[in-house]
């Protein structure tokens, strides 16, 4: 379902408003940032600002602030570790773009495009010593655990993705495994960072990791939903479909489809044989079997999941911005 103008710009004011509430950590992690990519190798420098300067929307670091402001953290530890989360994930994102062959990202030529793969493969190598040096200036075993337990399960997803490529016969449990290692992992590592740096009990730091989990893998879902879906006017369409990518749309309209919409499906990812009109052809697919009412109504459930991980919490402010994240997660268009 496509929203309505007044619901745009109620997301856009539930992004606005979070991120003007936490502006003065956010400027701190991003001046940190700064600082941790200046290298005496020019080109280290230019590749990794090109990415992290792209207008990616920060989301991992934010949770990890607002879930230590849940808490009642009042510490500085959340600006060195913001910094080591959004270093992982820029990292992944590089490997990424070299694995997927992509031109583009955010709207931009991709660091492979314009500085060739050894140069993105070794640049995000270097980003992830960023991030393990931020992690052990903050001194702690635990949070250096969950970390490094994250970024492992992150490679894990990705090399499982590239094992399953074109694979029409994937399982959703095998596609549920992938995106909660590649993209939820992350999510669920900043959360449950915020509870410890905030002193929160096991039940909460449960709760909290939880909250991320389901809030990943409802961004990781909505993310392969908008890759199809008409009205993503801030997102390019057939990405997914271009690489060959078999996402959980693709699945369901395979599974439901007839013999000659199975022959399609084979040629265009199986055999990777793509031709001029053959993703609009896919949509046409996915609209036939309402294949995008029945993925909203999964991310309804997730979205259900994720909001009464913070039931445990009283009301306060952070509470409300996070559960205004998980609408903006499920409803976004960009």
């Amino acid at each position: 379902m496509n929203k309505s103008w007044t619901e745009e710009k109620a997301l856009c004011q539930i992004w606005s408003e979070v991120q003007s509430y936490l502006e003065v950590e956010i400027k701190a992690v991003d001046h940190l940032i700064h600082q941790r990519l200046q290298s005496p190798v020019s080109l280290i420098s230019k590749i990794s600002e090109h990415l992290i300067w792209a207008g990616g929307k920060r989301i991992r670091p934010l949770l990890l602030l607002l879930s230590s402001k849940l808490i009642g953290y009042e510490g500085t530890r959340t600006i060195n570790l913001a910094a080591a989360i959004e270093f992982i994930h820029t990292a992944t994102l590089l490997h990424d773009d070299v694995v997927d062959e992509s031109p583009q990202r955010r709207g931009l030529e991709t660091a492979q495009t314009l500085w060739g793969n050894k140069a993105s493969i070794l640049v995000g190598d270097f980003l992830f010593t960023r991030a393990f040096e931020c992690m052990i200036e903050d001194g702690s075993l635990q949070i250096l655990k969950i970390l490094s337990r994250s970024a492992s399960l992150i490679a894990q997803g990705e090399v499982l993705q590239l094992e399953v490529l074109h694979d029409l016969d994937l399982k959703e449990s095998q596609y549920q495994e992938i995106i909660e290692a590649k993209t939820a992992s992350l999510f669920e590592a900043a959360c449950h960072i915020g509870a410890i740096l905030g002193g929160a009990s096991s039940e909460e730091c449960e709760d909290l990791r939880r909250y991320g989990r389901f809030l990943g893998v409802l961004f990781q879902m909505t993310d392969d939903l908008l890759d199809y879906k008409e009205g993503a006017a801030g997102k390019e369409k057939g990405v997914d479909f271009r690489e060959g990518k078999v996402t959980l749309p693709v699945l369901l309209a395979y599974e439901r489809g007839g013999e000659t919409e199975r022959v399609f499906w084979k040629r265009t990812f199986y055999e990777h044989q793509q031709k001029a009109g053959d993703f609009e052809q896919a949509q046409l697919y996915l609209e036939k079997h309402h294949i995008y009412d029945e993925i909203q109504n999964k991310l309804l459930d997730v979205s259900s999941s994720s909001k009464k991980m913070l039931d445990i919490f009283p009301e306060s402010r952070e509470r409300q911005f996070l559960l205004n994240l998980v609408d903006f997660t499920l409803w976004r268009t960009f």
